[in-house]
């Protein structure tokens, strides 16, 4: 119990660290309230239109702090080089507890079937990124989702639902419906999972880019040697994902 304590005030920490440069926002959607953390770029110049990062978090980050979903990730956009190579606006929502961003089991080693409708979790999400293009300086041909496990999953099942919304997509050791992949086909997709993945089985990834690549995609796929589940830690820091993600563009 007392290791567990002191993981989850080490995970608070360092939330709240990042979370000092993240507005904390709530929406009020038709679907449910949605608490999200949100960035926008060091300086924003009149006149000028900036890309839009969606960032679903995993399992653990899960609650209703409007802190805890900042812990893996939140640090990754409030670098100064990279705020200032890549300005954009980073919203980082949060699923509450006893709530999956796509109601699946993650553990089935073979693909699910997408559900009929979005979860609880994802229904207010879908339902604030319309608000945010209205409403914010954002480019609409460069909006991404990006998430892990957890966020893997909701990262497919958004981009599925939605593929004209985005211009590019990162799922992180997530899972995905194999069917759905001809409307991914054309999205560029860069995907990341350990070889040594037990909680979410590394074949729910190969099964998909085989999928996409059979429907005529081109992911870009990287299999990590070694790496158990916290594949995010290495994919983070591959020096070519945040270049990769910006350059990409809808036409």
């Amino acid at each position: 119990m007392k290791l567990l304590s002191l993981f989850t005030t080490l995970l608070l920490i360092a939330s709240s660290n990042a979370a000092d440069d993240y507005a904390a926002e709530t929406f009020a959607g038709t679907n449910g309230a949605l608490p999200y953390r949100f960035l926008s770029p060091a300086t924003i110049q009149p006149e000028t239109k900036y890309p839009l990062v969606i960032f679903l978090h995993g399992a653990g980050e899960r609650g209703d702090d409007n802190i805890r979903q900042l812990h893996h990730g939140g640090s990754l956009f409030l670098d100064a080089d990279t705020r200032r190579k890549f300005p954009a606006f980073v919203i980082f929502p949060q699923c509450p507890d006893g709530k999956r961003w796509v109601e699946v089991d993650w553990g089935d080693p073979k693909p699910h079937q997408q559900p009929k409708g979005p979860s609880a979790a994802m229904s207010p999400l879908i339902e604030l990124i319309p608000e945010l293009l209205k409403s914010k300086p954002i480019d609409t041909s460069r909006v991404y989702v990006m998430g892990i496990s957890m966020g893997g999953f909701g990262v497919w099942d958004l981009a599925a639902r939605h593929p004209d919304w985005f211009a590019a997509a990162v799922p992180i050791c997530g899972g995905a419906d194999d069917s759905t992949a001809p409307l991914l086909a054309r999205m560029p997709i860069w995907t990341f999972h350990g070889d040594q993945d037990n909680t979410v089985k590394t074949g729910r990834t190969r099964s998909m880019v085989e999928a996409l690549r059979k429907a005529g995609g081109n992911p870009k796929y990287s299999e990590l040697p070694g790496i158990a589940h916290n594949s995010w830690s290495p994919a983070f820091a591959n020096p070519d994902l945040l270049p990769w993600l910006f350059a990409q563009k809808r036409p």
